[in-house]
């Protein structure tokens, strides 16, 4: 009889500014308002909210017949989206529970994780904050680095879930936000080794910077991580496309440990971007790139402006 291996798949997906219909007056949500100039009503929202659904349940499903384990997400603006989403009607049958901390991010968006609690059993989570100062010496508020610990197969492993600075204000006067957070994810690396030298890692996120970027080579080398997300990365493919250049800002990289059968049951098996043809756009000049749920203040009803990426462990 053959062993069939049992596959666990771990996703990130930026989810394009998951925001509800209601106003918060501590962050800059006013564009996310059914009044506002884009018009963000309760039945786009739900909409919104049944797409995702759709994606997330699809994601690597080819080799496991099953949702992902783990998701990380980026730009959810509080609990109750994450809570909306994880309730929606194409993600309800899943069960996935999950875990929200509220960042001091100006605009209000904050990272988040869901997963199924009867594969994986969250022990501790935690948040670590990234301190920025702007021009004038002010602190500069951006999204935490969320710390997941649990079981995963009966193995411990801790999940850490980013999403960095953008590029907004320019690539090289940006450049040292990421880096301070690639900073921040090595220190809890250690901190993580210094307890357990054999810790399982896996770092997840929207970096905002490519795999060959000095923030990630950096989190690379000093966090003792493989990225396979270096060779997925190509001219024709990425998780997004900016100015028709395929850009790989969203990568999972992890600790060299998933490698080695004799320390581990569970054993790196593939890495990939999640671009089925549902998720592009079907038509026109920016055929192929993902389908957004808004180009400028334009609705087009999409999914994301990034695609999810994931990998996949197998039992050994």
């Amino acid at each position: 009889m053959i062993n069939n291996p049992e596959i666990y798949t771990l996703a990130f997906y930026n989810i394009e500014n998951l925001f509800d219909t209601k106003n918060d007056p501590l962050t800059h949500d006013d564009d996310f308002l059914p009044n506002s100039l884009k018009r963000w009503t309760p039945k786009r929202y739900q909409k919104k909210l049944l797409k995702l659904g759709t994606v997330i349940s699809k994601i690597g499903n080819e080799n496991s017949n099953s949702a992902p384990d783990i998701i990380g997400l980026a730009e959810v603006e509080n609990e109750k989206v994450v809570k909306d989403l994880v309730n929606s009607k194409n993600l309800i049958e899943e069960n996935y529970s999950y875990i929200h901390y509220d960042s001091m991010d100006e605009r209000g968006v904050d990272v988040a994780l869901i997963y199924k609690s009867d594969r994986f059993q969250v022990i501790n989570s935690e948040t670590f904050s990234v301190y920025l100062e702007n021009d004038k010496g002010e602190q500069d508020y951006t999204r935490d680095v969320l710390l997941v610990q649990g079981l995963l197969n009966n193995e411990n492993i801790n999940v850490i879930v980013n999403h960095w600075s953008s590029k907004r204000e320019g690539e090289k006067e940006t450049e040292f936000k990421r880096i301070a957070a690639a900073n921040v994810v090595i220190s809890i690396i250690k901190k993580l080794k210094e307890e357990k030298p054999e810790a399982k890692i896996i770092v997840m996120g929207d970096f905002n910077d490519n795999p060959n970027s000095k923030s990630i080579l950096s989190l690379q080398e000093q966090g003792n991580l493989f990225n396979p997300f270096k060779t997925v990365w190509s001219r024709s493919n990425g998780s997004l496309n900016h100015n028709f250049q395929w850009n790989m800002f969203d990568q999972i990289l992890f600790s060299t440990n998933f490698f080695d059968v004799s320390s581990s049951s569970l054993i790196y098996h593939n890495a990939e971007v999640f671009n089925s043809k549902f998720l592009t756009q079907y038509k026109g000049k920016f055929k192929g790139q993902p389908f957004r749920t808004f180009v400028g203040r334009k609705y087009t009803g999409g999914y994301s402006d990034h695609f999810p990426v994931f990998l996949q462990l197998k039992t050994s």
